[in-house]
């Protein structure tokens, strides 16, 4: 493949990542908290590395041309990109595994997912926190833990069953691209 068809290529692909992140935000919002975005996240950077933020950046923009550009909003230029950060941190390693290995990963990416979950609310306070101070970033924040508790706990399910397959498939699936 020449330079500037892979270019179009990862362009087109991180679009399309950003497509389903929003899609599956959407699809999943009658759900208190229980989301797909940061376990495709995990996945997704996990797999194409430094691919994987123009997918977060059309995810973040979708997000505010759907559901306006509050304050809120304001927390997702950064936040996902924390996600994003912190996977980008763990050591690259063989994919495939087997037996005790395979536990291990799917229960790492688990706490990963839930522990993130749980933080979502104390991260999106940041912006409140310039905007009205610390007794207004601390009321919104603990106005929230009823939704990160959820929040943590759909994370960490969903990222126990579905982490490592969805790497080990995304994996075999970008070998043959």
């Amino acid at each position: 493949m020449r330079s500037y068809q892979r270019q179009l290529f990862l362009l087109v692909l991180g679009a399309m990542f950003g497509a389903l992140l929003c899609i599956s935000q959407v699809v999943m919002a009658g759900l208190p908290n229980i989301e797909l975005v940061s376990l495709l996240i995990i996945v997704w950077t996990r797999v194409f590395r430094m691919h994987a933020l123009p997918g977060i950046g059309v995810f973040v923009l979708l997000q505010g041309l759907l559901y306006g550009f509050g304050i809120w909003w304001m927390s997702y230029l950064y936040i996902w990109f924390i996600l994003w950060g912190i996977v980008m941190l763990v050591p690259q390693g063989r994919e495939a595994v087997n037996g005790r290995q395979y536990a291990g990963r799917a229960l790492g990416w688990a706490i990963l997912s839930g522990a993130y979950g749980f933080s979502f609310g104390a991260l999106t306070a940041i912006p409140w926190l310039i905007t009205g101070g610390p007794k207004t970033a601390l009321a919104y924040w603990l106005a929230g833990i009823s939704f990160d508790i959820p929040h943590a706990i759909g994370n960490f399910v969903l990222a126990l069953v579905l982490a490592v397959p969805l790497i080990e498939a995304l994996t075999r699936i970008k070998r043959r691209i």
